[in-house]
């Protein structure tokens, strides 16, 4: 007869059966290479933040037209004898903007813009390497993790898209007989908006890969479900802030009005409705294109003000620092942009002011991860 066990021996001994529980099941399998991953998504926002700096320098100086051919791959060699240089100078000869604007150019200033529009479109082939490198590396070694295929794929098709419109936009510049000496606005707008569209993918993309997937799902369960969309409105609102800044660089309305605040003197530009049919001058008219600028700018710092108190009630500390990062930097972009009109947009200005709105766009966007995934914080503070 076997002797009798205690209850809690019984439990005991069917305890020593089964494995220890073991915490993070949900990653475990399924995380994927996430912080090699995260480490490539940066340098990829790197280059491409980088890229829409030498893209605005290449405007500011005048330099965008100066390859009047689109060679994706051929292209990537520059002129190497004095026979290739001449022969690119006769074929920017032949455009509009050389006729009109630069026939003072000789073969050593043609050079000058021509490596500055070089180098930009050298810059997006390393960036489309950067990406297919990196891309089929991962996998290829079956790190991807699962549901970021199609995410990260996706960079590289708005990529791939992105030379596409660049060309689109420059080949509205390059003419001949029609008078036009720099690009049309709404394509430099659409290529300026996907940039920072595709910028803005990278960021999130590297804050979600920032933390492990249940820590992103026990966040989002503490949604602050109102800022975040107060957040997600901001971010469209600042989005189409750029779009508008686009317009202005795109017909050089910055250098219409140098006065603030009033322009010429007065709240309404004079002859803000001088072009015809009428729509065009919401488009097209130097004045009143600024003049919009200048509204939305108002408009976009008001909304953000609204913004930054509620987040400022936030319960977490780094969604509260994350709203007061991107409030700072909306109150030195209005500044800036004040500057930038009363000293007539001179490069040195506006290229600051082109990047302090992308370090803006990715704080907004910060903020808003944060207000969707908040970070959790122990009583002492410290952020888990």
């Amino acid at each position: 007869m076997s002797s009798k066990r205690s209850i809690f021996e019984e439990v005991t001994h069917e305890d020593a059966a089964k494995p220890a529980a073991r915490p993070g099941g949900i990653d475990r399998g399924r995380s994927g290479a996430r912080t090699a991953i995260r480490a490539w998504l940066m340098i990829l926002f790197t280059l491409v933040m980088i890229m829409i700096v030498v893209g605005g320098l290449t405007r500011l100086t005048g330099s965008g037209l100066s390859i009047t051919e689109w060679r994706p791959v051929s292209g990537a060699l520059p002129p190497m004898n004095d026979v290739e240089w001449q022969a690119e100078f006769d074929k920017y000869q032949q455009i509009d903007q050389f006729r009109i604007q630069n026939q003072w150019m000789q073969l050593a200033d043609f050079k000058a813009i021509y490596w500055w529009e070089w180098g930009h479109r050298q810059l997006g082939r390393v960036i489309g390497l950067v990406w297919a490198l990196g891309f089929v590396g991962f996998l290829a070694a079956r790190k991807v993790p699962p549901g970021w295929t199609g995410r990260l794929f996706l960079v590289g098709a708005l990529g791939g898209a992105q030379g596409a419109i660049g060309w689109w936009m420059v080949s509205s510049g390059v003419t001949q007989g029609q008078g036009m000496t720099s690009v049309a606005s709404y394509r430099l707008a659409v290529h300026l908006g996907l940039a920072f569209a595709i910028l803005g993918l990278i960021a999130w993309y590297v804050f979600l890969l920032g933390r492990p997937e249940r820590d992103l799902l026990q966040a989002r369960r503490a949604r602050e479900t109102r800022l975040f969309g107060m957040s997600t409105g901001l971010m469209h609102f600042a989005f189409l802030q750029i779009l508008i800044g686009a317009l202005v660089a795109g017909i050089d309305a910055g250098r219409s009005f140098t006065d603030w605040p009033l322009m010429g003197g007065q709240l309404l530009p004079p002859d803000a409705l001088l072009l015809e049919p009428m729509w065009r001058n919401l488009f097209e008219n130097p004045g009143l294109v600024q003049f919009i600028h200048r509204i939305s700018g108002y408009l976009l710092f008001a909304f953000g003000v609204v913004v930054w108190l509620r987040g400022r009630r936030s319960a977490h500390p780094t969604t509260r620092f994350a709203f007061n990062a991107g409030f700072a930097a909306l109150c030195l972009q209005i500044v800036l942009g004040i500057m930038t009109v009363l000293y007539g947009a001179p490069w040195q200005i506006a290229i600051v002011h082109q990047l302090l709105a992308v370090v803006l766009w990715v704080l907004i966007l910060r903020a808003r991860f944060l207000a969707g995934y908040p970070a959790a914080t122990s009583l002492r503070g410290e952020t888990r």
